[in-house]
């Protein structure tokens, strides 16, 4: 065999590269990957309540947060995540005891979820902008649609995501790989609920006190 520091074995030519890979535990790489994938998330997600935070008193002689914010509306979009946050906890425990059927199913209710959350958070937009309240209004609206519309466009990819994940699931079962991937999902979903209760908190409580 060819060794990898130069020295010819066995009248072999000099080779000055590694021959054979290193070993790759895995999913090790997998996990460390997307949790500095994660940490850019938070960054990002960071400049943009430092930026609302600065802008959100900014209305430019426009409608602020009293004039347009349904908190009713706001709690129940708020309790949809949540409750998407507690199924997939559920899907995960089912996918601890390799129960495919009842890990589909959980992963089923958290989309319904998802959707909803997403349908809501639609028609708050929709209803906003058909008062004239759109982002080009005020530096207030600007970073408002700024904020909740990265949040809503991260659970729009997981959704995706959590489609894809069930289709790979019905086709190849609870293997290490699936596994490996819905806790990814996990990590992600869960991160953005409490980037919504920040949301929630922030921008929405905080602005109906100003």
């Amino acid at each position: 065999m060819t060794q990898a520091s130069g020295t010819p074995a066995s009248g072999e030519a000099p080779v000055f590269y590694e021959v054979d890979e290193h070993p790759h535990p895995e999913g090790h790489s997998t996990m460390l990957g997307f949790w500095i994938y994660l940490m850019s998330d938070c960054l990002i997600f960071a400049v943009l309540f430092a930026t609302f935070g600065v802008l959100g008193g900014s209305y430019a002689a426009g409608p602020g947060p009293k004039d347009l914010f349904d908190l009713e509306l706001v709690a129940l979009n708020t309790s949809m995540l949540l409750f998407s946050s507690i199924t997939y906890g559920f899907a995960m425990l089912a996918m601890e005891k390799d129960r495919v059927k009842v890990t589909q199913l959980w992963l089923v209710v958290t989309a319904v979820f998802g959707l909803a959350f997403l349908s809501i958070e639609l028609y708050e937009f929709h209803h906003m902008i058909a008062e004239g309240a759109t982002p080009q209004r005020s530096a207030f609206l600007s970073a408002f649609f700024t904020l909740v519309g990265t949040h809503g466009l991260h659970v729009t990819f997981g959704l995706i995501w959590l489609v894809t994940l069930m289709v790979q699931v019905g086709q190849r079962g609870l293997v290490v790989a699936n596994k490996r991937r819905l806790m990814c999902l996990s990590m992600f979903w869960h991160f953005l609920d409490v980037v919504w209760i920040g949301v929630f908190t922030f921008v929405y409580l905080m602005g109906m006190l100003r």
